[in-house]
Parts: structure tokens; sequence; C-alpha cells
């Protein structure tokens, strides 16, 4: 019989990186969560080695920016290589990226996973049941949902506002809601070495993808003394040490410590509904993709910032339903975008396995010789979010659905991030001295109205909303630009179609400093 405990808002099923990120943002927002988990360590499967700027703005915003930049290398980019280890083509990444953070970073996914789960134990609002086996998930309606696991000593029962599945691939959660995966046409089987060596190994502090279809291979320095190889499987097996020699001193006789080596298969899928009821689908339970441009762990992490804010405002603040219908449509086609150029950089690198990879890779080599095309695929992976409620776009490229810079400003004499004066919650930044409408917006919303000028950011804030051609714009908690003022007018461009789902628990001004220009009328009727 199982033994039945007291309701709690937040069950998520799945402590890796994902759950526990997850766990991490819902605590800064006074949300108090049980983290199931089936294994006692870490995921015995292959783990992420990079990350990009704005997944280290996610992991500043759950409170572990600064230890993970004491495991953390930036990485110059990628380069493509022929058969013969020549260079192709240079995607180059800066140090400077827009969110604050080098554009590329690489580090050892188990480090992460140590300082993720130290900060989750050093949070009240947090707590983990590590080797417990989740048996059942449902019902799956608008009321509290029904998770079930077992352990050494029993079976217990848990009613939750809301599960989160972090559970992998092989979801428990994905079955439970009924969802189906859609094959969007890409399996390979690889095998993924990490090695420890003192030895003087020849990288250039970046991935190196060698594009010959008889062994296409990826390779890049993770840290200090380790670096990771992964080569697609072939019928023959060959030893590790013949597969890396290329790499390697031709006569090595020091250090040299195979530290994992495993097969696995990279496959894209995507999941085709992400939530029914309370429960939702994260990382790679909702989606999968080839490593090849490094966004298999970056989706899972962007999968848990954009849908925390909203389950706490709905929780906690009297968030309108329907703001968690947003999650799926915002992440999903992004997620999509993500998967299909991760699929066609893959086949253009490994060259594909059919008649044509010969001519895939002469076009790739011509291709790479147009002058700007290798700039400009070195620009930011990640596409700005499609128009929505929450993404008020009337322009093709306004600054709606983009994210915020993150530059260094000024307070109290010391420099800090620019998300550190934000806080957690909306924010509008103002080109110029925010004017009574904006002070009633920012007040329901409990937000922060924040003038540009004299932050000590060298005008980079300033700089990008006269670019955006805006006077002020409405930040969401994961600083997505929901909304603008065009330049020359005093109104957000929409309003209304953002503030029913938004319900504020704070209350507004006196009618009378507001009747005229309040923003959010529409949300108080």
């Amino acid at each position: 019989m199982s033994r039945t405990e007291q309701q709690v808002p937040v069950v998520i099923i799945g402590a890796g990186p994902v759950g526990v990120t997850a766990a991490l943002l819902l605590a800064r927002r006074g949300v108090r969560t049980v983290v199931l988990e089936r294994h006692r360590d870490f995921y015995p499967l292959p783990r992420a080695v990079a990350t990009d700027d704005e997944v280290r703005r996610i992991l500043q915003a759950a409170g572990v920016g600064e230890e993970f930049a004491e495991i953390a290398r930036p990485a110059n980019g990628l380069r493509l290589l022929d058969a013969r280890h020549r260079v192709m083509a240079e995607f180059r990444r800066s140090e400077h990226g827009h969110h604050g953070y080098p554009q590329t970073s690489m580090f050892d996914q188990p480090e992460l996973e140590r300082l993720l789960r130290d900060a989750l134990a050093r949070n009240p609002q947090c707590e983990l049941r590590s080797g417990v086996e989740v048996t059942g998930v449902g019902p799956d309606t608008a009321g509290p949902v029904r998770v079930t696991y077992r352990d050494d000593d029993g079976e217990y029962e848990l009613w939750a506002e809301a599960v989160l599945g972090c559970d992998g691939a092989n979801s428990l959660t994905r079955d439970a809601i009924g969802a189906t995966w859609e094959d969007l046409r890409f399996e390979e089987r690889w095998t993924v070495v990490d090695v420890r060596t003192n030895a003087d190994v020849r990288c250039w502090e970046g991935v190196d993808q060698v594009c010959d279809p008889h062994r296409p291979a990826t390779f890049m320095r993770v840290g200090e003394d380790r670096y990771r190889w992964e080569f697609r499987l072939q019928d023959e097996r060959q030893p590790v040490r013949e597969l890396i020699a290329p790499w390697m001193p031709p006569s090595h006789d020091g250090d040299f410590e195979i530290v994992r080596e495993t097969q696995y298969t990279f496959r894209a899928r995507i999941a085709d509904r992400w939530r029914s009821g309370r429960v939702f689908l994260l990382g790679d339970a909702a989606h999968l993709t080839p490593p090849f441009i490094g966004q298999g762990l970056c989706a899972g992490l962007r999968d848990a910032y954009n849908l925390t804010w909203k389950l706490a405002r709905v929780l906690g603040q009297g968030g309108d339903e329907r703001l968690l219908d947003t999650y799926e449509s915002e992440r999903k086609p992004h997620a999509r975008h993500v998967i299909r150029l991760a699929v066609a950089m893959g086949w253009a690198m490994t060259g594909g396995q059919d008649g044509a990879a010969a001519l895939r890779r002469r076009i790739l080599a011509a291709a790479c010789r147009i002058p700007g095309l290798t700039a400009a695929a070195g620009r930011d992976l990640s596409p700005s979010l499609t128009a929505g409620p929450l993404v008020r776009r009337r322009m093709r490229r306004g600054l709606a659905g983009t994210h915020c810079p993150q530059p260094w400003v000024a307070l109290d004499g010391r420099r800090i991030r620019l998300d550190e004066l934000l806080g957690d919650s909306f924010t509008v930044l103002t080109a110029a001295e925010p004017w009574p409408a904006l002070n009633a917006l920012a007040h329901a919303l409990g937000a922060r109205t924040i003038p540009v000028t004299g932050l000590g950011d060298d005008g980079t804030l300033a700089a990008w909303l006269r670019a955006g051609r805006v006077d002020a714009v409405l930040l969401r908690p994961d600083r997505v630009v929901m909304d603008v003022v065009p330049a020359g007018r005093h109104d957000f461009t929409d309003t209304a179609a953002w503030a029913a789902l938004l319900h504020t628990t704070r209350s507004t001004l006196p009618l009378q400093q507001t009747a005229e220009k309040s923003l959010l009328r529409s949300a108080t009727r």
C-alpha cells in the first residue's frame, strides 16, 4: 500500500542539469519543489561539453553563474577539416557575446551537475530524493497531479500542482501524457571517447569537425587535461589509440587515461505534444538533437527558463492558466529550428552516407570561400521567438522576441552584470525619464522602470534601443523583449493581448491617477 504525502507545489522527475536548474529557478521565485531521481549519482550517459552565452546567462539566473565560470573555458569556435585534417573553414566565436559571456564555453558535465546539486542542497525550497523509481504520473487534468514512486523502503505517492518531466529520451512522463516522437530523419551510431592526458595534444581551443565520409569525427578540448573525440561507427572496430593518433604526439609515452568510452545513437526527434494539463516535458523528454552545433543541453535549459517563470506566476501571482500554453508554442518551433540546423550541419560536415556525399563536400568547400559567409554562420545560433501572446512583434526585424543584451553596469561603485540589477521579475527599460503610464504598468506587474542613461554601460543599452527604433521595452523575466514603445509614441504596441494573461496580485494605482493612460485597464476590468 502506498504512503500518501502532503501536496507539494511542483514535482520534478529527473535530476539532470535541466531538472535541477528548473528547481533552482522556481526556488528563486519562492516555489517549493521535490526532485525525484532514479540514479544516486550522475547520469551514466554521453555528457554535454559545450554551452553558449545565452545558457550561461540562464545559469547565472539559477544562482550558479560564478561557480560555473570557474569550471568553464572559452572556445574559439568551430573548424571544418578535410580528411587530411586541412582547415576548410573557421567559424569564430567571440569571447564577448550578446549575453555578457563568451559565445561558446567548454566544460565537463559531471562538474556542472556537482555544482548544481550542491546549490540544490543549500536551498530550503528544494528537496532531492535520489535512488527512487517513478512508477506513475496522472491524472493529467487541471487539478492536482498524482505521482507514484518507490524506493528500497516501499511505495509512495505525491500530489503536485504541476509536474515537470525532465526524465530523458526514454521518458515515463512522455508516455504518461500520450505524447509520441516525430522523427526528423537523422540517426547515426557514434562512439564517444573522453580522455585525460598530459600530452601536447594538437588543438586550437575550439571544436574540430573532420568532414570525411569514411571516418567523420569531432574533437574538442574540454578542460585543462580533458579531451573528447567522437567517431561515426564503421563495421570494423579500431583501438582508441589508433583513432586519436592524428591528434597525438608521435612518441607520447606519458599519462593517458580513457575516462569513458561508449557508443551512442545520435537522433533527431521532437515530441508531438509537450503538455497535458499541469504535466510538462522538458529537455530530452521533449526533443533530441544531434550534437553537431552543441545545442542539446542548451535547448533543455532554455525550456526550463521559459517555463519556470510562467509556472511561478500562475501558482503564486494569479497568472492565467493560458499563460502555460505559451511554453510549447514558444519553445517547440525554436527547438525544431535548432534540431534542423544541427541535422543540416551534420550532413554537411560528415558528408552523409549516400552517393551525393562527394558533391555535398565540394559544395561545402566552395561555400566556405564566399566572403562573409563564415562570419554570418558564427553568429548566435538561437533564433528570436516567433510572434505570440507574449511576443508582440509588428516588424520582422524588431526587438520583440529577442533578448536584451547584458552589459556590465555600475551600482554603488561596483561593477555588476545587468541581470543582477534587474532582479527576477519584469523590467521596463526606457531611453527617457519614465512617464505616468509607464510607471503604472510597472507597478501593476511588480516591475522596475530603469532609464538606461547613467548605468555606466558605455551606452550599450541606449544604442540597442536606438537601433531598434524604440523608446522603451518591456522585458519578461527570461530577458526576452515582450513589447515595445516605438520611437515617438507613449504606448506599448499591444497591451491588451498579454495583460489578461499576467493577472497581478499587486494593487494598481488609484483610479484617478491612471484613468487616462493606464496600460493595464484591460487586465483590471
